[in-house]
C-alpha cells in the first residue's frame, strides 16, 4: 500500500495494488519513506457492528478507544496489527462521545441512553455511572489538571460537572437549548459549551454563571476542543465552518480569530467533531462528503483531503506523538494513516 499522488488541491490517500515485477520501474525499489510506527501506511480496523461516533487516542498514543451506535466501546492497539483487545459493555443506547482522562487510566463516555459511564482502562470494568440527566448526553470532557472532573452537555439543556470521587453531580449549569458539545478551560475553573443556539458559552464554575458568549456561528456547534497549550477553542457547526477562539483571559473582545470551512454537514445532522494537531499547527474535521479534512492553522489552507470512507466522517483525531490521524465514520469503519 501506498500513498496516492496528490490531487484537487490537496494531498489523498489511496490503497494501491502492487504490480508486478516487470512493470515495476526502477525507482519503484526505493519504498516510500515511512515516518511513524504504523505497520503500514494506513490502517483499516473493522468490528463494530454500527456507524462509529467518536474516536479518541490516548495520552501516550498507545491505544485507540472508539464508541458506536452498537452501544459498545472498543480499545484498539495502535502498534501491530491494530488489535481490538477489549469491549466495554453496558450502555444501553448509541455511545455519541469518548473521552480518556489526562493520565490514560480512564475513560469517560457519552451515550444516548441518558447516562455518563467512567471506566477503567486497564480492565474495561465500569466503574461509575452517572445518571441525572433527562435526555440523551451528546458529549463529555474531561479535566485536564486538579481534581477528576467531567463535564457533560445534554439535550435536556444542561451541562454537569462531576467528581469522579463523589456520588452525584458537583454542579449543574442550565441553559434552555441542547448542548451538543462541551470542553474544560486548561485550568479547569471553566466550561465551554455549544450547541443549538449557535453560541459557545463560557461558564465560570467559582461564580457558576455565563461570563462570555461567543457569536459568529449561524448553525448548531456539534464539536469543540482545547488547543494542546489551552490558549484557543476549536469550535465545528453546522454552518459548514470550523472557528479558532482567543481563549486566553485578555484577548478583544472578538475572540474569533480564524475560520476553515470546506467539509459539510448534510441532512443526516451527525455530530461532527474536530481535533488539534499535538502542535497547534494543523486542524481537523470529518465531513458528510466522507472525506478526512486537514487544513493548517496559519494559511487556513486545506492540506489533506483524504479519502477511503463510504459514510459520513463523524470524528477525526491526531496522534498525540506521531503524524498520524484516525478518523471514524458511519461505514462502521476506522483507518489510521500516515499523514
Amino acid at each position: 500500500m501506498m500513498l496516492a499522488a496528490p490531487g484537487d488541491g490537496a494531498n489523498s490517500w489511496a490503497l494501491s495494488a502492487p504490480r508486478p515485477a516487470a512493470e515495476r520501474p526502477a525507482h519503484d525499489a526505493v519504498k516510500p519513506k515511512r515516518n511513524s510506527s504504523l505497520e503500514s501506511p494506513i490502517m483499516l480496523l473493522t468490528g463494530h457492528q454500527s456507524a462509529i461516533c467518536t474516536l479518541k487516542f490516548n495520552p501516550s498514543g498507545s491505544a485507540i478507544a472508539s464508541g458506536s451506535h452498537d452501544k459498545e466501546i472498543f480499545l484498539w492497539r495502535t502498534q501491530g496489527d491494530c488489535n481490538n483487545f477489549l469491549v466495554l459493555r453496558g450502555h444501553k443506547n448509541a455511545v455519541l462521545e469518548v473521552q480518556w482522562t489526562a493520565d490514560g487510566g480512564q475513560l469517560v463516555s457519552a451515550s444516548a441512553d441518558k447516562t455518563l459511564r467512567a471506566w477503567d482502562a486497564e480492565t474495561g470494568k465500569q466503574i461509575k455511572k452517572m445518571t441525572e440527566h433527562a435526555f440523551v448526553v451528546n458529549a463529555c470532557s474531561a479535566a485536564r489538571r486538579g481534581p477528576p472532573l467531567v463535564a457533560s452537555g445534554s439535550d435536556d439543556g444542561t451541562s454537569k460537572v462531576w467528581d469522579l470521587r463523589q456520588r452525584g453531580a458537583v454542579q449543574n449549569l442550565g441553559t434552555e437549548h441542547q448542548i451538543a458539545a462541551v470542553s474544560f478551560s486548561d485550568a479547569s475553573d471553566k466550561v465551554y459549551t455549544g450547541g443549538v443556539d449557535d453560541v459557545v458559552k463560557v461558564w465560570d464554575l467559582r461564580r457558576v454563571e455565563v461570563v462570555d458568549r461567543l457569536h459568529g456561528h449561524s448553525d448548531m456547534i456539534t464539536g469543540m476542543q482545547l488547543s494542546a497549550d489551552g490558549s484557543y477553542l476549536l469550535t465545528n457547526a453546522m454552518d459548514c465552518t470550523l472557528r479558532i477562539w482567543d481563549m486566553r483571559p485578555y484577548a478583544p473582545e472578538n475572540r474569533c480569530v480564524k475560520i476553515f470551512s470546506g467539509h459539510q454537514h448534510n441532512f443526516e445532522k451527525n455530530l461532527l467533531r474536530c481535533g488539534w494537531s499535538p502542535d497547534g499547527s494543523k486542524v481537523t474535521a470529518g465531513s458528510a462528503d466522507r472525506m478526512v479534512y486537514v487544513w493548517d492553522t496559519t494559511s487556513r489552507r486545506i492540506l489533506y483531503k483524504l479519502p477511503g470512507h463510504t459514510g459520513s466522517v463523524n470524528e477525526t483525531a491526531f496522534h498525540p506523538a506521531e503524524p498520524v490521524i484516525g478518523s471514524c465514520g458511519s461505514d462502521k469503519n476506522i483507518y489510521l494513516g500516515e499523514i
